[in-house]
Parts: structure tokens; C-alpha cells; sequence
């Protein structure tokens, strides 16, 4: 079991924390041995480029950054039913209007690109981010996330986290296409059925699930060009505002 953690700078959301699909991704490597996927629940920001120890109980794991809680990792299992994507065709047609394609959309962010514009996920302007820019089309939102061979591993494969990465903002964007702009995520849980390689597309959907007072649940599923289902993942997105 290792001791500590650390979410690089490159991997933020939010300015001055980690992606919540990213983090979701390192630390599901930490899940205690046994049958389930995943399930990650964050606690507080994810601070970057700072080593958070690593701790193992009866309970499962937690990882901490000084007395602050910041997550807590433990093994699940769900069942998501995964609705029919749209076609690359359609997914295409549509990509000019994402939301991370939007001038000044975020109050925070004057004169920026997109509601989170240098998240590592669907961040415009982030110099080096994975570029998933979900849109709506029909009742879902889908991007055709293009990857490149520089993020391959050994293997030639992306690494894990960063098909946890593409499954996370496309969850919140799903309700934004409802007219409503959640907080941010609060709980992650992936599957991943298939390696992917580097250097390949794929076609990453999401779709609002149910909505519990301030708990909005999304799903998101990830295939590849011959149409087979690749990641899938559950997020649940914590207060809301309605969007103008």
C-alpha cells in the first residue's frame, strides 16, 4: 500500500484543484482488494503538486492532506443502463456549440473560453488537456474526443485515468443542457471494459440519470469507431443554479 499521493498541476480542474474524473482515476488504485469497481467520493478540493498521505482501515481507504478529508476510496457495484449514443455524424454537427466553446460563460473567468476554460478535461485553454468538448445532441451530450500518441503509456494504451478524466465534466455538462449549472462533482464511479489506444477517437456521451434535492446523478459511457463500449462511469454533481 503506498503512503502518500500527488495530483500534478497539469491535472486541475478548477483552478486550484485536481479534475474530479483524473483524481477519481489515481485513486482507484488505491481500492482495497475485492469484487466491485471504484467508488470515489470527494470530500474537499484536491490540492495540486502536494503530497496527501494514503490511509487504510476497516472502513477502506481515505486519503488526507493534513487533518483535512479530502477522499474516500472503497469498492461498489452498480448497474448503469446506457442509452443508445448518438452518431459521430450527429456528435460532430453539433461540437461548435459546447459549452467549453463559449466566450465569457463563467463569470469567474472574464474574457476565458468555456465555463471551466483551463480544466484538464474540458478546458479550451488548458495548453495540454485531453480537448473533451461535450455539446448537447438530442438527449444527451457527446463529444468526439480525438487522443493523441503522446499520451500513451508503455502499452501504447491511455493510461486509466484519463478515461476516468473523459467521463467526468460531460456528466455536469448533461445538465447544463437542461438549463441547470451544477457544483462540482462529488463521487465518481468507472468501469473500464477495454483498453484504449492512444492516438485513436472516441465518441463519449453522457445523459442526466435522476436529481435528489441537490444531488444530481449522471451517467457517461465512452465507445470506440466500431461501436463498442470502452468506459462507463456514474457522477453525482453536489447544489445547482439555473443557468441564463
Amino acid at each position: 500500500m503506498q503512503e502518500s499521493v500527488v495530483i500534478q498541476e497539469r491535472f486541475r480542474g478548477p483552478p486550484q484543484s485536481g479534475n474530479g474524473g483524473y483524481v477519481g482515476g489515481t485513486f482507484a488504485k488505491l481500492a482495497p482488494d475485492g469484487a466491485g469497481e471504484a467508488e470515489i467520493t470527494l470530500r474537499a478540493p484536491i490540492p495540486l503538486d502536494e503530497p496527501m498521505a494514503v490511509n487504510q482501515s476497516a472502513e477502506g481507504v481515505t486519503v488526507t492532506h493534513g487533518e483535512t478529508l479530502i477522499a474516500q476510496v472503497k469498492r461498489v457495484t452498480y448497474e448503469l443502463q446506457i442509452p443508445e449514443p448518438p452518431s459521430w455524424q450527429d456528435v460532430e454537427l453539433a461540437a461548435p456549440s459546447s459549452y467549453s466553446l463559449l466566450k465569457n460563460d463563467n463569470p469567474l473567468f472574464t474574457g476565458k473560453t468555456g465555463f471551466h476554460p483551463i480544466c484538464f478535461c474540458c478546458g479550451a485553454e488548458h495548453d495540454d488537456g485531453l480537448g473533451v468538448f461535450a455539446a448537447p445532441v438530442g438527449e444527451q451530450v457527446a463529444a468526439i474526443w480525438k487522443t493523441k500518441t503522446a499520451w500513451a503509456n508503455s502499452s501504447g494504451d491511455l493510461p486509466d485515468e484519463f478515461l476516468w478524466t473523459a467521463l467526468d465534466c460531460p456528466g455536469q455538462f448533461a445538465y447544463r443542457a437542461q438549463g441547470v449549472i451544477t457544483g462540482m462533482l462529488g463521487r465518481i464511479t468507472a468501469k473500464i471494459h477495454h483498453k484504449a489506444k492512444a492516438g485513436d477517437s472516441f465518441l463519449v456521451t453522457a445523459w442526466p440519470i435522476r436529481v435528489e434535492g441537490k444531488k444530481h446523478f449522471a451517467g457517461s459511457a465512452m465507445f470506440n469507431a466500431s461501436g463498442d463500449l470502452v468506459a462507463e462511469a456514474t457522477t453525482l454533481w453536489i447544489g445547482r443554479r439555473e443557468s441564463v
